[in-house]
């Protein structure tokens, strides 16, 4: 099988170049994934541009969306999805034990369980999450707004873990623990 290296920023087009710039600017560094999706500059964008968006006009918390994150990472078993969202959730407030009841879907509040639990689910069924579980959803207090934005954030994270998977590039983050 051919083996997919993670590209130097000089390997890649103007147009990525660019986008790595602007990603290294604000985080300090770039991250392996983020620099092998830039052999697309397009999805590379479309990723950034989607992620952008779902956090600023969201119906989910920063730390809601870092629990959708983890769960949809655990369903895909992404290793480098899973470490680097530990990591974010960490940042943004969980504990190490927060991040492993969220990966196991138990976590202690009901309407973030909830949220965890549906995205959960549609990672799981190919996106038909059922009927109980969206019932739970709804009962918790979220919308049918919520649901079509929990629907991409479930669909952005797949995109990742996806090509991780096809790549199996190193991890540039802790490893995070097995459960």
């Amino acid at each position: 099988m051919k083996t997919i290296k993670v590209p130097q920023k000089d390997e890649l087009s103007v147009e990525s170049q660019a986008i790595l710039d602007g990603i290294e600017k604000k985080m300090g560094s770039i991250p392996n994934l983020y620099a092998t999706i830039a052999y697309s500059s397009s999805a590379l964008k479309a990723m950034l541009d989607a992620e952008s968006t779902l956090s600023h006009q969201s119906s989910f918390s920063a730390k809601e969306r870092e629990a959708i994150n983890l769960i949809v990472s655990q369903v895909n078993e992404c290793d480098y999805c899973l470490a680097a969202h530990t990591a974010m959730a960490q940042g943004r407030g969980f504990s190490e034990d927060d991040t492993l009841a969220i990966r196991r879907a138990e976590y202690q509040d009901k309407k973030l369980n909830a949220v965890i639990k549906l995205a959960q689910s549609i990672a799981n069924n190919k996106g038909e999450a059922g009927e109980a579980v969206l019932e739970n959803f709804f009962t918790a207090g979220y919308n049918e707004k919520a649901l079509i934005e929990l629907t991409a954030l479930v669909a952005l994270r797949s995109f990742t873990n996806y090509v991780f998977a096809n790549t199996q590039i190193p991890i540039d983050f802790p490893v995070a623990q097995a459960i």
